[in-house]
């Protein structure tokens, strides 16, 4: 079966927020590049750009990757107040989803508070303080199928 990860775009900081992803989550990076690792004649780096992140996966839970680059400066910004998209966790419990949603939406703005809904899931949903939407759900009849 085919498997979603996320992929995020930042200005210059996604290592900054994947350091705070990897405090919520825990684990590891199962990958880091920066772009002076793939600097090369044919595709010179700025200077200013070196350290940036070309690439960075984090992996949640058994399945899922987290991933993320910084765009170069030379490509524009990128909008950190679209709202086309957002990210949707699946908790395991109750506790889970309280740990998530407390830790991820520090210092971000909370859009609907983690409550029991009336569908009969625990959920909440904001954006944290890098301009990422973040849905989190935790419903006691979900057995992995949507």
């Amino acid at each position: 079966m085919a498997l979603i990860n996320p992929h995020i775009n930042f200005n210059g900081n996604a290592e900054e927020a994947f350091t705070f992803y990897k405090s919520v989550f825990g684990g590891t990076f199962a990958k880091v590049i920066r772009f002076k690792d793939i600097a090369s004649p044919e595709f010179p780096v700025a200077e200013k750009e070196e350290n940036k992140i070309m690439h960075i996966a984090l992996p949640i839970g058994k399945y899922n990757m987290l991933m993320a680059n910084d765009v170069p400066e030379s490509m524009g910004r990128t909008n950190e107040n679209e709202n086309r998209s957002k990210i949707s966790i699946n908790a395991e419990s109750k506790e889970e989803a309280d740990k998530l949603f407390n830790g991820l939406s520090v210092g971000g703005q909370i859009e609907v508070p983690i409550v029991e809904s009336a569908s009969g899931s625990y959920f909440g949903m904001f954006r944290d303080k890098y301009g990422i939407e973040w849905m989190v759900d935790f419903d006691p009849n979900y057995n992995g199928k949507v």
